[in-house]
């Protein structure tokens, strides 16, 4: 395996919205946009400074209740979003695994209408921050270790329709893992846990979340092609100011299509597009991610 590819060490933060409505978490969002990693999530490059740029769109034109079940809502939401990340990966060793530092900044616009009331912003996002360790097991088996904070450096106003960010610390503890294959089965598994912090403005507390990105497919040379998606579960209640008693928990699966193109001499690029199924309490839809890696 080439040791110029990089794997996406932070999460893009994106606001999906906010409606004053019951929706998993509050109001339905996450900090982590759920299905943005693709191939190669879980493979660290030599030491050195790399960028990336994420491009993607999510849109959706139905919220879905407890069993699954769409809400008697016109509501409609599109979400676009255009990130770059900085990534370090240092000289430094620690546990046997290559040290690194990285941090993106999303730029986002986005826009929503709920029953008959719209509302449209752009501007800067969540950052997130973060260290993390990667170890190449073998030529084809390589592993990351993350821990990502979120901070809540987008723009919120409790009596919007929407916002561009989520007005919460997060905490977010990831591993990845991947195995490439030049001619054979590549395979990505992302695993994130998020711990969420209170939003001072609503006193609210949404409950924590597990979730995993996934890729796989089949090695063809330069391009690999397969399926990719995402699943989420939350697995505690939302807490404080106006949470349901039922606890409110939001869930969801995602699947479509998924490509890479690595030219060998130092950038590739993945593309793919996601359909959510299984979903309750929160909205449902699809879009499209792209993720380009740029070395210096």
């Amino acid at each position: 395996m080439k040791r110029n590819i990089i794997h996406t060490l932070l999460p893009l933060s994106m606001a999906l919205m906010a409606s004053n409505m019951v929706l998993a978490t509050e109001n339905g969002g996450s900090i982590y946009p759920n299905g943005n990693e693709n191939y190669l999530s879980g493979a660290m490059p030599p030491p050195g400074v790399y960028a990336l740029a994420y491009l993607s769109n999510y849109q959706a034109d139905s919220l879905r209740d407890s069993s699954g079940a769409a809400k008697s809502v016109d509501f409609r939401l599109n979400v676009s979003a255009v990130a770059t990340r900085v990534v370090w990966v240092t000289q430094q060793q620690l546990f046997g695994g290559q040290l690194a530092f990285a941090a993106i900044a999303p730029w986002l616009t986005v826009g929503a209408t709920v029953n008959g009331n719209s509302q449209s912003k752009s501007g800067l996002g969540d950052m997130t921050v973060g260290p993390a360790l990667g170890w190449n097991l073998s030529d084809n088996l390589h592993l990351v270790a993350a821990l990502d904070v979120n901070a809540p450096t987008g723009q919120y106003n409790q009596a919007d329709l929407i916002n561009l960010g989520r007005n919460y610390w997060n905490m977010e503890p990831v591993l990845a893992i991947s195995y490439v294959q030049a001619h054979g089965l590549n395979a990505d598994l992302k695993l994130m846990y998020d711990i969420n912090g209170t939003n001072q403005a609503t006193h609210y507390r949404s409950g924590q979340e597990l979730h995993a990105d996934y890729a796989m497919g089949w090695g063809f040379g330069q391009w690999v092609a397969g399926v990719g998606g995402y699943v989420y579960q939350q697995i505690t209640d939302d807490s404080g100011a106006g949470a349901p008693a039922d606890g409110n928990r939001g869930r969801a699966v995602a699947i479509g299509p998924s490509v890479k193109y690595d030219n060998g001499k130092g950038w590739f690029i993945t593309a793919k597009y996601e359909k959510e199924f299984l979903v309750e309490n929160r909205p449902r839809g699809g879009g499209w991610n792209i993720k380009l890696n740029l070395p210096f």
